[in-house]
Order: structure tokens, then sequence, then C-alpha cells
């Protein structure tokens, strides 16, 4: 693959250290001379916030805390109860606060904030945490404190093992809250950052989502932790600021002095401390350049997504939330590609009837004002509803592999039966497609079809008005079998959705939350492009629609290879879709094909990404 690494900084090999002790001295190559006589570094972490920050350093110290565990006595019981009860109300106090400061920051920033915080206080408001706090607290004899951990260590092992980023990421909320609890009845103060000098680059060992959310963008230039991910909530709240972020950056916070100049780039996922002038510079005109091409694609929003030959490609948006809805709209989107279900099944203590979900779809559907909805059915199983599931079907073996999506659904025909009337009913109100996850054989795309016709004929003997046609049906092809079984499947679908995500990790075997393998994804694996390749085909002889939603559709990078595969939709997180839309744009479509054709003669990764890169360079 090309380098991309910026002059001053040596090439050949990764700019991290692996030493997760961040040893990193001036004998490694990828460090220089400071400008203070000390050893400047490159770091390499996950860049979850495009942006390049330029400022100050201001080191947080982590101060881990002892957490106290003691038996309390039998008469104390209910005092120790008290003691939490009081730790509760007062975190809704501080809460509520939060969410009073929240209302100045931008709008987009303030409502996610405000989401977020809306979460975190029904977390301390009899939730299943509370509860299973003050259980514990009674039957175990346990001080408060240890309560809170062990019910947190509980709720955590339910979330373990999720395929799903974006779910898995919500653990952090509930552990954010078990801290807030503990620090109130430990009477530890919180932490802020009103008072730093402006620009100033924020390194700490992990930032909450609650310390994220009132970072000022006026104040703090960006941030970098050793610890986060991409789909939490600090990295989600990151993108809504604007702040250029770098999470999961193993040995940043060693020998690093406050005041000491730091590059944050969030796009490649770069710290660089003390960098010398030569790099100051260069990233200097980044920054600058990034600024004008921001301004410029606002201008983008109401253009069409069409190549210069003439061919239109429709982008559209993947959403969790029904709050993303007016930020899909606001970046262009020309409908869902992908809505996850998931989010209405999550975190309660009962699963959602249908007048619920068809209430949430509906929404949805009315929302995009005559835009396609794509509704994915419930992707889950395995632990995500452990609570329901506990003794049905035991612990699985490897969640990922197991009893999830579509298998779950046809396992449990009453949960997808139920959300099938929802979406039936829903799809009366605008245009929907239900795509189904985790197919494997067209026998289950039968069975379900089956259902649907089921559920349609009681729906209509109920007088109950329903989407007439029923909603297209598709195909998520996210497992290779599925891929190498398109054509067949294709004459059982009405469309594709291509998961590349799922795909490349289910053909390489690559789990890349293991950080231990995760540098061997790689969705430019030849046997990754030759599934995707025999997908589109076998939907093009078909004559059915094919879109791509994995993350490398909202990459511009790889938008002129999917084009000249044959891809004509893709979905996307929302603010991606200006930038997609601008390669679209300037892409010639029988150039992008040859070019394709070219790549697809290759067998190694890294010279198809070299001839990728040489194709976009011209653009």
């Amino acid at each position: 693959m090309k380098s991309d690494l910026p002059p001053g900084v040596p090439a050949g090999g990764p700019v991290a250290s692996p030493d997760r002790g961040g040893s990193g001295g001036s004998s490694s190559p990828d460090s220089w001379s400071g400008s203070a006589g000390g050893a400047g570094r490159a770091l390499r972490g996950l860049g979850v916030s495009p942006g390049i920050a330029i400022g100050p350093a201001h080191v947080v110290e982590s101060g881990a805390v002892a957490i106290p565990e003691y038996v309390v006595e039998p008469d104390a019981v209910e005092a120790e109860v008290a003691r939490f009860n009081e730790a509760a109300t007062k975190a809704r106090r501080q809460i509520k606060k939060l969410k009073s400061k929240a209302l100045v920051l931008p709008d987009s920033a303030s409502e996610e904030i405000g989401f977020l915080l809306d979460a975190h206080l029904s977390m301390v408001t009899n939730s299943r945490l509370t509860r299973g706090v003050e259980q514990r607290i009674k039957r175990e004899r346990i001080n408060a404190e240890a309560a809170i951990q062990a019910e947190i260590a509980a709720i955590a092992a339910t979330f373990a093992g999720m395929d799903d980023a974006y779910l898995a990421g919500r653990i952090d909320d509930i552990r954010e809250v078990g801290r807030r609890l503990t620090r109130n009845l430990l009477k530890q103060e919180y932490r802020a950052f009103s008072t730093l000098a402006p620009g100033s680059i924020i390194l700490a060992e992990e930032l909450t989502p609650a310390d994220t959310a009132l970072l000022d963008p006026s104040v703090v230039g960006g941030f970098a932790t050793v610890l986060g991910g991409a789909e939490g909530h600090t990295a989600i709240l990151a993108r809504s600021l604007g702040l250029p972020a770098v999470l999961g950056a193993p040995g940043l916070l060693a020998g690093v002095r406050n005041g000491v100049t730091v590059i944050v780039d969030g796009l490649q996922g770069r710290v660089l401390i003390d960098p010398p002038a030569e790099l100051l510079a260069d990233y200097g005109e980044r920054r600058a350049a990034r600024e004008r091409e921001r301004q410029g694609l606002k201008s983008l929003r109401k253009l069409p997504a069409v190549t210069r030959d003439g061919t239109a490609v429709t982008l559209m948006a993947n959403l969790e939330l029904p709050r993303d809805l007016d930020h899909a709209l606001e970046h262009g989107a020309q409908g869902i590609g992908l809505l996850r279900t998931e989010f209405m099944f999550m975190n309660r203590d009962h699963l959602p009837d249908e007048e619920e979900q068809y209430a949430v779809l509906r929404t949805m559907i009315e929302g995009m004002g005559g835009r396609t909805v794509t509704a994915r059915t419930m992707d889950l199983g395995g632990e995500k509803l452990a609570g329901w599931m506990a003794g049905r079907y035991g612990e699985p073996a490897n969640p990922a592999l197991g009893l999830r999506a579509i298998r779950l659904g046809l396992r449990e025909p009453k949960l997808l039966e139920t959300q099938l009337a929802a979406m039936l009913r829903a799809g009366a109100h605008g245009p929907l497609r239900i795509l189904l996850p985790m197919i494997a054989s067209v026998a289950e795309v039968q069975k379900v079809r089956e259902m649907m016709g089921q559920v349609a004929r009681r729906l209509r003997r109920r007088g109950v008005a329903i989407a007439d046609p029923l909603p297209p049906v598709g195909v998520m092809v996210e497992v290779p079998g599925a891929a190498l079984a398109a054509d067949a499947l294709a004459y059982a679908a009405d469309f594709f959705s291509i998961g590349t995500n799922d795909l490349t990790q289910y053909t390489l075997a690559i789990d890349r939350a293991d950080e231990q393998v995760a540098t061997l994804y790689d969705p430019l694996h030849p046997a990754v492009l030759r599934l995707i390749q025999f997908t589109v085909e076998a939907a093009l002889r078909a004559r059915i629609p094919v879109s791509v939603c994995g993350e490398i559709a909202g990459d511009p990078r790889y938008s002129a290879l999917l084009l000249g595969l044959g891809v004509r939709e893709l979905s996307m997180a929302p603010p991606s879709v200006p930038a997609v839309k601008k390669r679209i744009r300037a892409l010639d479509l029988v150039e992008a094909g040859r070019r394709a054709r070219v790549i697809m003669d290759q067998s190694d990764s890294g010279r198809i990404a070299t001839l990728l890169d040489d194709f976009n360079a011209i653009l």
C-alpha cells in the first residue's frame, strides 16, 4: 500500500509501538528529538472522529480508585441500601444539571448529549442496575460500592461477545453510570475541562461519554486516549462535537508533559507528540485544506450523486436510532439503506410488542418523507437477549456463529411474526423494504416469506391496514455461503444488501474487535472482493437491486471500486454521504469499470490497495 505518512515520519513500519507500556524511546524508528530535548513520538490508534487538531497537551492523570469491599452487618443492611439510594438521588441531580449545561452546545451535539444523558438518567432511576445493586446489598450483605461493581460485571457479561459493535459499545454507558454512583458514594469530585488553554489537546487513559459531552469545542481542540473504541458513545459524541479524536492508542501517556505540542489526526488515527517543525507545517496545511474541503462539501447536499458520464447512484444512510433521522436528511441521504431494529429490544426487561414497534417504524417511515426505508429484522441472539433466552438455549459456544439473527427469528416464530406484523403495518405509511440478516440458504428466505404471508392474512382479517403490495424482501449477504449461493438467493429475494463488515470477518475468520488479530481485517482481501463481485453479478443477472452497507460504502477510497464492480446503491453513516457523493461526481464509470477489472485480476491485497490509491489520486 502506498505510504500516506507525512514528511518527517519514518516509513517502513507501523507508527505505533506495540508495547502497551508505551516506552517509545529515542531509539524507536517512530520517534525523533523533541523541541525541548526530549523524545517526540508518533503513535497509532483508532481515528474515531475526523479532522486535525494541533495544540498544547493537557495530560489527565488516570487516578484509578480502589473500590472498598466489606461485609455489612445484618442490622446495617437497610442503612447501606439508603446510602446507595442517596448516591443515586445525587446522580440524578448531577445528570439533570449536565443536561441544562448541554443546551448551549450546537444543535446536533446538544441533541446527542441530551439522549445520552436521558439514558443515564433512566439507569439511575429504578433500573436493572439500581434494582440489582439493592438486591445484592440485601442478599449478599456487601457494601454499595462492591455491589455496584458486581452488578455491572454481571450486566457486562450479558453484553460480552456481541458481534454488533454499536450495541456492544452501550456497556460503556452502564460502566460510566456505575462510576458516577461510586464517586458519589466515595464523595469524589468530578473532573472538568473548562479552565484549559484554548486549543488544548486532552490526553487521557480514558474519557467517559459524560467527560466528552461537556467538552467545549471553543476550548478543546481534540483528544486522544489509551482506551476506547470506534462505536462507543465517546466516539459518537466526538463526531457530534466535531472534535478530532483518536482512541485506543497504547503508550500514549508515557513521558508526555503538559504543554508540549501534540497533533491529533482523527482521520488517519495518529497522534504525534512534540513533532518537528516540518511535521507541524505539513499538518497545518492539511488542516487548512480539510477546512476548505468541509466548506465545499456543504454545497453538495442538494446535488445528485451522478458520475461524470451520467450514471445515477443512490446514497442512503445506515441508522441506529430514530434520533438519527434528521441527521440523515441533513447530509442528503436519499433513503435509509439499513435500519438496525435491535435498539427496540436492548436494555429492557421485556420485549417490545407489535404496537410499540409499529409506532417507531411508522415514525421513521413518515420522517423520511417518501424516501425508502430498509428495515432489517432484529439481529439478535446469544448474549444480546441473555435475560430473555436464559434457560431456553443455554450459553452459546460461539455467539457469532450460533443462534442469532434470522436463525433466532425462525426458531422463535412469534418473535419474528410480531416484528413482521409491525413492519407490514408501518409499510402502509410509506416505502419500506424488509432486510433479512445472516441468511445462508434459500429455504430461510422462503420460510420468512411464508410467515409474512400468514401475518398479512391475519392482519387483513382483522381489518388492519398494511402495505399493499407487501414490501420487498431482501437478503443481507454477510456470510460467504450466501455470497457463493447468490445466484440462487437472487431468485428468492427482491434485493441484496452486502454487509461487508461481517462478510470480511467471516471470510477471513477474523474478529476485528480482537486486538490480537484486528490488523488482519482487510476488506481488500481478494477473497472478500471476489465474494462481493459474485453477489453483484448475481443480482445484475437477476435484475434485482444490490447495495453495499458496510463501512467501505462510506469510505470514498472504495467508491470507484464498488461502482466499477456494478454497485449502484451505497448505504453509510450519514456524515459520510457528502464525501462519497463528491467522489462519485468525479468518477468516469467506464474508467472505473476498467480499473475494477484490473484490480480483480490481482491476488495480493497490498497490490490492490496500491492500484486503488493510484486511481483515487487522479480523481
